[in-house]
């Protein structure tokens, strides 16, 4: 069984950038569809970003299209979120998420699709 630990959360200013990372235990990432969430206060669980299993089909969500960035290291069984020009609006705690897909290239937007998680890391971004 997979399990995933994410880091890389903190304080930044607006405008700032920040580098999330989700390192998976237990075996490799391999056929994985993984993803990113966030979650503030009162609020649902919201999709960021998502990969699929090599890195050839990737998604965003409207609110951090051209400012965040998902990526996979398969050596390294590393999943990234690079964030920048943070927003105030973009403070939350962020999940990584994974579901063995096998060989799909098949992009997960909802938490449903996802059967593995994280505990999170807090983002925050002051003004």
């Amino acid at each position: 069984q997979v399990q995933l630990a994410e880091s890389g959360g903190g304080l930044v200013q607006t405008g700032g950038s920040l580098r999330l990372s989700c390192a998976a235990s237990g075996r490799t990432f391999g056929t994985f569809l993984t993803g990113w969430f966030r979650q503030t206060p009162g609020k649902e669980r919201e999709f960021v970003a998502a990969v699929n299993w090599n890195s050839a089909n990737t998604d965003y969500a409207d609110s951090v299209k051209g400012r965040f960035t998902i990526s996979r290291d398969t050596a390294k069984n590393t999943m990234y979120l690079h964030m920048n020009n943070l927003s105030t609006e973009d403070t939350a705690v962020y999940f990584c998420a994974a579901k063995e897909v096998g060989g799909s290239w098949y992009i997960g937007r909802r938490q449903y699709e996802y059967d593995i998680w994280g505990q999170g890391t807090q983002v925050t971004v002051s003004s």
